[in-house]
Order: C-alpha cells, then sequence, then structure tokens
C-alpha cells in the first residue's frame, strides 16, 4: 500500500458549495430549488479541515455559489498552486446527461433549457482534464450531490494519454444514477455531516478510513435518497490496497458544531427559536421553558438550552475583496479570525464566516468607480459579478491610493459607498529581489530603482529584470511608479524589463512559474513585494534561486487599508453586518491580526517600520527600511495610462539584406526570411509591422517586401516566402547605414504623436560592414541614440556582437540588442518582438 502523508507540502483544499441559485422552480428553466443546507456544509468542513493538520493557514478556500467562471479559475489557480495535496470538494445541484456518461455540477447561473443544454454548469470531465494537468501529487475529489456516484464511470472513461488521472481518487455521496435529499436549513447535508464527525474525531485520518467509516455511520442512521432508496456513499476504488491519502491529524478529539441527525430535527427548530424567546424575556422565562421542555425531550433539551453543544444557527457571511498579491495573507488572517475567541458566542458558535477573494487590482477600482450599478444589475457586457466576483462587504486594497481612484470616478448612479480607515494596518516595501551572486554589490537602500537596475545590468549584462502586470497587480504597478518617474522615458524604462509574451497577473504567480527555467530563474531580478521572500508562495516546495532584497527609494510600498462597502439596498441586515465587519477589523488591525501579518513578513505601518514578527536574517531582509512616499492616485492613474500607451499594439520594421552575399544564407528556416518569419508569432492583430528588401538598385536603399501597417499573419508570411514573388536576393550590394538612416526617420514619423512601443530589426550576413564605418557610423549611432525607437542587430555569422563591432556599436546606441551566431538566434528575435507586439490571439 502506498500511503501518502501531504504534511509539511504546498497543499489546497477548494470547498466549493453552491447554496444559493439564481434560477429555481417554479421557473421553468430553473433548477430544483435552494440548498441553504449546504451552507453549513461549507462552514463544518471548512473548520474540520484547518483543524486537521494537514492544510496549513490559507490552504483551505471555500467558494460561496460560484459561477461557473469563479469556480474555474479557482480551481486552475488551486491546480497550479498544490504540490503535494490537492483537495477538491462540491455541494450543490448536479445531474447526468441522457445517456448517463457526463455529470454536470450545477453553479449559481444554472438553468435547464430543453434542447439547448445546461447552462451554468461544468462538466466533471472538465474537472478532470484540469485535475490530472495539476502539479498536486495526490488528488482527492468529494462529491456531495446528486448522482456522485456516476463519477466514477466518467473516471473510468476519460481519455488520459498520459495517465495522470491515476493520481485522482474520488469518493462520492450516494451510488450512481441516485439523487440525494436537498438536506435540513439548520444542519449540514448527511454525507458531509458524517464526512465531517469522521474528520473531526481526533488522531491520523486516511482516505480509507473516513470512507469506511462514513460508510458504516451513513448505514447506521439509515439515511434514504430520493424514492425512498439507502444513500451508501462510493468510493474509487476499495479495497485500498494501492493508495491511500491522509485527509487529517488532529491531536485530539473534537465535537464539531454540527446537530444530530433525522429525527430531532423538529425539536432543534423549536429550541432555536425558544432560544430567541429566552432572550426576549428574561431569565425568569427560562426557567419556565427548562421545567415544561425536559418532561417532553430529556437531557438534551436542557443541553440545547444551555450547553455548548446546542444548535448554532448558521453564522452571517462577509465576503472580503483584496488584492491578488494579498490574498494568501488575507485568508490567512481570516481563518484564524475564524476560529478565534473574537467570533465565537459564549454558546460556541461562530458569529460570521468570510469568504476571501481577489481580482485585478484595476479592474477593482474600475468596478467600484464606474460600474457599481452593473455590479447589483448586471449587463451582457459589463457583469463585476462574472469578472471579479460578488458584492464586497469589505475592500482590502494594497494601497489606500486605490480608494481615491474609486471615488474620484464615482460620478452618475453611484451604488457602493467606500469608508476607508485613516490609517493602514500594516506595510511591505516593494524591492529589487535578486538572486545571490548576480548584484552583489548593489547598495540595499538609498539609491532610485533605474539606479539599481543600471547597476545591475552593468554588473551583469546578461542580467534581467521581470515584472508583474501592472493593469492586475498593485505592486508591479507601484514599481512602474519608480520606473517611469516622471513619464520622460517611458519607452526606454521599459526596455529595463525583461518581457516574452503576458507578463504574470500577480507577484505571486511570478514566483511561481520562474523556477520552472532554472536559467531564467538565476539571471532574473524581480520587482516584488517584500514579504512574499518571508511568507514565501503556495509554490514554495518548487526549487528556486536564493533572493536578497534590494530597496529603491523611489517606489510607494503597499500599504493595506481596511475599507467598508455599503450598497445601496444592503440595508436589511446593516446592523449586524456593520457588527461582525467590526469584529472582524478590530481583530485584523489588533493583536491577532499583527501576529499573522507578522508571520507573513509584514511591517508595522508606523514608525521605523519594523518586522512585525521574526527576524530579518536568513531571508535576505534589512531590519528596518526608511518608507518611500505614500502612492498618489493621480500618479497611479498616470502611470497605468502610460504603460497602457507603452503596451499597446506596437510597430516593429524588419530590414532584411537582400543582397548578393546572402544568397547562401537565405533558404530553409535558418535562413533570412526563414528567422523572420518564425518571429511573426511575436505580432497581434493590431501591431504595425513591415519588411524592407535592404539592396542598393536604381539610387534606392531598399524596396518594400510588405507594407508597413497591420496584416494576416498568412500575409505577412507569404512575402517572406523564398522565390519567385517572395522574397528574393538582388544582384546588389546593400548600404547598411544609408537603410538603417531611412528606417530611423520613417518610425520617428510613425511614433511622434503617441508612446506606442517600436523596433527596428536589422538583419544581415554583415558582409558590407565596411560600408558602414567612420562617419557614417558615427551619424547612424547619433541618428539612433536620438530617436528613443530599439534597434536589433542580427549577424547570421560570428563574431558580429564582438566589441566595437558596427552592429555592437548601433544597438547599444539604440538601447536595443546584438545578436550573432553564437547565440541561439530565433527564439532570442522573437523575444525581442514579443516585448514591442501583443503577440498571438
Amino acid at each position: 500500500m502506498s500511503r501518502f502523508d501531504p504534511r509539511g507540502r504546498a497543499n489546497r483544499a477548494l470547498l466549493v458549495c453552491v447554496s444559493e441559485y439564481d434560477h429555481t422552480v417554479p421557473d421553468p428553466q430553473g433548477v430544483n430549488g435552494q440548498l441553504p443546507a449546504v451552507r453549513r456544509n461549507r462552514t463544518t468542513l471548512q473548520d474540520a479541515l484547518n483543524r486537521g493538520n494537514v492544510f496549513g493557514a490559507g490552504e483551505v478556500r471555500a467558494l460561496a455559489s460560484p459561477t461557473p467562471d469563479d469556480f474555474t479559475g479557482a480551481l486552475h489557480q488551486a491546480c497550479e498552486e498544490a504540490r503535494g495535496l490537492l483537495l477538491l470538494y462540491f455541494a450543490g445541484h448536479a445531474v447526468t446527461s441522457t445517456s448517463g456518461n457526463e455529470l454536470h455540477l450545477q453553479m449559481r447561473t444554472a438553468r435547464v433549457l430543453t434542447g439547448e443544454g445546461l447552462p451554468g454548469s461544468v462538466t466533471f470531465s472538465q474537472v478532470l482534464g484540469e485535475l490530472a494537468e495539476s502539479k498536486a501529487e495526490q488528488v482527492v475529489v468529494i462529491l456531495d450531490c446528486c448522482y456522485a456516484g456516476n463519477a466514477a464511470g466518467i473516471w473510468h472513461r476519460f481519455d488520459d494519454p498520459k495517465r495522470k488521472k491515476h493520481k485522482i481518487l474520488l469518493l462520492m455521496s450516494v451510488q450512481p444514477n441516485r439523487c440525494i435529499l436537498g438536506g435540513d436549513a439548520d444542519i449540514a447535508t448527511p454525507f458531509t455531516r458524517e464526512l465531517v464527525h469522521v474528520l473531526g474525531g481526533g488522531g491520523e485520518v486516511w482516505l480509507s478510513k473516513l470512507y469506511d467509516a462514513v460508510k458504516q455511520r451513513m448505514a447506521e442512521a439509515k439515511y434514504k435518497a430520493e424514492a425512498n432508496d439507502p444513500q451508501r456513499p462510493q468510493a474509487l476504488a476499495p479495497p485500498w490496497n494501492k493508495d491511500d491519502v491522509l485527509l487529517a491529524a488532529g491531536p485530539r478529539p473534537w465535537t464539531p458544531p454540527v446537530d444530530p441527525p433525522g429525527r430531532f430535527a423538529w425539536l432543534r427548530r423549536l429550541l432555536v427559536r425558544a432560544r430567541k424567546a429566552v432572550d426576549r424575556l428574561g431569565r425568569t422565562a427560562l426557567s419556565v421553558l427548562l421545567a415544561l421542555l425536559v418532561t417532553g425531550a430529556g437531557g438534551y433539551v436542557v443541553l440545547a438550552l444551555t450547553g455548548d453543544s446546542g444548535p448554532c444557527e448558521p453564522p452571517l457571511e462577509l465576503r472580503v475583496l483584496t488584492d491578488p498579491d494579498l490574498e494568501p495573507a488575507m485568508r490567512a488572517g481570516a481563518d484564524a479570525y475564524l476560529a478565534s475567541a473574537a467570533n465565537t458566542t459564549d454558546e460556541g458558535c461562530r458569529r460570521s464566516g468570510i469568504t476571501v477573494y481577489s481580482a485585478g487590482a484595476a479592474h477593482v477600482v474600475t468596478a467600484l468607480g464606474e460600474r457599481s450599478d452593473p455590479w447589483q444589475q448586471p449587463r451582457e457586457d459589463v457583469n463585476p459579478q462574472r469578472d471579479i466576483g460578488p458584492q464586497p462587504d469589505v475592500w482590502i486594497p494594497a494601497t489606500r491610493a486605490d480608494v481615491g481612484r474609486a471615488t474620484e470616478a464615482q460620478v452618475e448612479r453611484v451604488f457602493a459607498r467606500l469608508e476607508p480607515d485613516a490609517e493602514p494596518f500594516a506595510y511591505s516595501p516593494v524591492v529589487l529581489a535578486v538572486p545571490e551572486g548576480l548584484g552583489a554589490d548593489l547598495p540595499p537602500t538609498r539609491q532610485s530603482l533605474t539606479e539599481l537596475v543600471s547597476a545591475l545590468k552593468q554588473a551583469d549584462p546578461k542580467a534581467e529584470v521581470r515584472r508583474p502586470d501592472p493593469e492586475f497587480s498593485d505592486s508591479a504597478l507601484l514599481a512602474t511608479v519608480g520606473l517611469y518617474g516622471d513619464g520622460a522615458d517611458v519607452r526606454g524604462a521599459e526596455q529595463y524589463i525583461a518581457r516574452a509574451g503576458r507578463p504574470e497577473p500577480s507577484a505571486v504567480r511570478l514566483l511561481c512559474t520562474l523556477p520552472e527555467d532554472d536559467a531564467a530563474d538565476g539571471r532574473s531580478a524581480v520587482l516584488v513585494p517584500e514579504f512574499l521572500l518571508r511568507s514565501g508562495v503556495g509554490c514554495h516546495s518548487v526549487r528556486r534561486a536564493e533572493r536578497t532584497a534590494v530597496y529603491p527609494d523611489d517606489v510607494p510600498g503597499l500599504e493595506p487599508t481596511f475599507v467598508r462597502v455599503r450598497w445601496e439596498g444592503g440595508d436589511q441586515d446593516a446592523q449586524a453586518r456593520d457588527d461582525e465587519v467590526d469584529r472582524f477589523r478590530d481583530w485584523l488591525t489588533g493583536e491577532g491580526g499583527r501576529k499573522v501579518l507578522g508571520e507573513h513578513g509584514f511591517r508595522s505601518a508606523t514608525g521605523e517600520r519594523g518586522l512585525l514578527g521574526g527576524e530579518a536574517a536568513g531571508h535576505g531582509l534589512t531590519a528596518s527600511v526608511p518608507p518611500a512616499d505614500s502612492a498618489d492616485a493621480t500618479q497611479l492613474d498616470r502611470t497605468l495610462e502610460w504603460y497602457a500607451n507603452a503596451h499597446g499594439p506596437g510597430r516593429v520594421l524588419y530590414l532584411l539584406d537582400s543582397s548578393g552575399s546572402m544568397a547562401g544564407l537565405w533558404d530553409g528556416p535558418s535562413g533570412g526570411p526563414g528567422i523572420l518569419k518564425q518571429t511573426l508569432t511575436g505580432l497581434g492583430r493590431g501591431d504595425e509591422y513591415g519588411v524592407w528588401a535592404v539592396h542598393g538598385i536604381e539610387g534606392r536603399t531598399h524596396t518594400e517586401l510588405l507594407d508597413f501597417g497591420t496584416h494576416p499573419r498568412a500575409r505577412a508570411e507569404k512575402a517572406l516566402k523564398t522565390g519567385r514573388g517572395g522574397a528574393e536576393v538582388r544582384d546588389a550590394e546593400a548600404d547598411p547605414g544609408a537603410a538603417l538612416l531611412d528606417a530611423l526617420a520613417f518610425m520617428r514619423e510613425r511614433g511622434a504623436s503617441d508612446e506606442r512601443p517600436q523596433l527596428i530589426v536589422y538583419l544581415t550576413d554583415g558582409e558590407d560592414d565596411e560600408r558602414l564605418a567612420g562617419g557614417r557610423l558615427r551619424e547612424v549611432e547619433e541618428r539612433a541614440r536620438a530617436s528613443g525607437v530599439p534597434v536589433v542587430m542580427v549577424t547570421l555569422n560570428s563574431g558580429g556582437c564582438d566589441r566595437d563591432r558596427p552592429g555592437t556599436r548601433v544597438a547599444e546606441a539604440a538601447q536595443g540588442r546584438c545578436l550573432d551566431a553564437g547565440d541561439d538566434l530565433v527564439p532570442a528575435l522573437r523575444d525581442e518582438v514579443a516585448r514591442t507586439g501583443t503577440g498571438e490571439e
């Protein structure tokens, strides 16, 4: 038997609990009713897993009634982050296809359209495909829904040529082709109720033990499915002679806050009402009720009215929206708060539940500023509920300036009122995290970001700087503020940043994906929040380069701020919601929150900005740092606009040496036209580009192979096809100096009115370099230096990029790059083109 103990690894549990649906009967397209019991499933199972000592802080995530996009996005994230155990739990409505060969998990927006399919659902085959490709070592899927047992057949039929599906184990609430009952509003569903009981029983709980115990308890309780069939849980597949997984390792038995099954449901509801009546009438009334009720129901009633093990009402659910980089820490804080005394009543019940989720910072600012109306009433074209998530009760942006940006945009039809705290509750500087040995001589503080990057490049020309997407992550936007300065040379500043395709959306994702390429990881300094170097990220089991933090003094730091969000029409439970929000705020900004934030590497929001917990040594950090100025809303908006312009559709002009000496370097994928053709993937539909054939005929420096503009890929490839009617070698010499001067003037004219990225690529064999020398070379250098247009000089022979060669000097003057036969030409040139273009769509 293979027994998998995931403790100490990067584990993830994703609990998907769909209790509320947008479309229910009597709507003819609706699902079969709401599932209030599933709310209890979510809170009790999340509590059990958090107490089980297998999943660490922040590793259990619960989704409350998600849309399909919410679910698939969260599933993909969990699959990317998990390295040890990935547990997926689903509770909600589910239906099978007519043949029974597919199981459709119905999310909040699910509908049933006769003859037209099941919108709002996600197929189990799709889920299996995502799980099979996950980076987790072992996957456990638990289904508490109608037809759950059908999942085993889908697993067996699933087409998986790599046989990765064998790491997926299934635990299902009912046998195939059976529907289960919706359950009682006050308690969890039977299967999950027994699941939680076993998980919380203390000691090690393996999947095999869990299945056997739940199966036995359900048989003894004689739970029924629809049509009075016995409800029998299923597993894939006992006996457990191949795989087993540890799911809990609690140090002591624990009685979860769930109610006894079946026969006391009516009594429990009565007792909840009685308790409320007692609260209104006083304690005198309690003695009377005790006397009356004990005679009818024995000691159970006494415990229910006075003891800690009585029934708990479903807690109020708070929704907390935050920045992508803050989400792991905020979720850990929420998890700690849920189990704290501050969130526990005298009867041992939870006061509130908390759902933490994140979305791109710029998108959230736009939604809260300009789109609070469609957040309440979604439109087909604008739907923040779909694109961001549910309306938040609390927003925790990475900088208070985001509140100003959103508030300034609130002009018409404002449905969300923002009430930020006066001060942030933590601080984390944005640092340049440099691999050990790459920039050993860099001063740790008191230099600007551009000075630090320049020093890094001088120390090692192969060093690269990487940054997440400033349109998604506030930490990347804050870094870009320092990079751009007053915006005088945005295009030049962007040349500091390594880019091949789209940037990673967040610093967490950047730190996770870099180690997939050891060479790139070792040569890349990254602009990330300092706290991530202390707390690590979800992929911490991946071996990555050790880094030391360097602190630029002109980059604003992260200052997470607590913001209460009030929604028009949301006053039905306003007082109760205010009370729970205030309670969570007091805890998060107090001793309890400071402890969790300290463990995650945050600093004090005031004073010397010292670390809230632990030592700086061993993590490459500095004990205290002088904080940079706080971010300014106008500054952020302006920087974001500059970034959008610099990364909008680009312009690339290819110069292809077509002189007679290129004849032996012309045909095939390694010839001049073939190399250029392979770089077209870096260009998208909105990019403008053209190709000049460089040669000296009839007093001209070139002829057009492809006119400058936007093109379908097929047309550009046809223009670069060698032979008659396409790219041909001419019986003439080339004048590289004259061609480059024409190209620089051509691109300067097109870029005069905007900051769109531009690039000139000159590909040659270097045979005509003697015509690019002396005064002509100095003229080209001066023009290139003044143009602001990067030039990539590509020589198909070795030595073309040696020091003082013309290609090297032109590339350096233009802040471009020189490539020769000693480089890996095609990928290197494709990367340069991709930095300018928008890439394939």
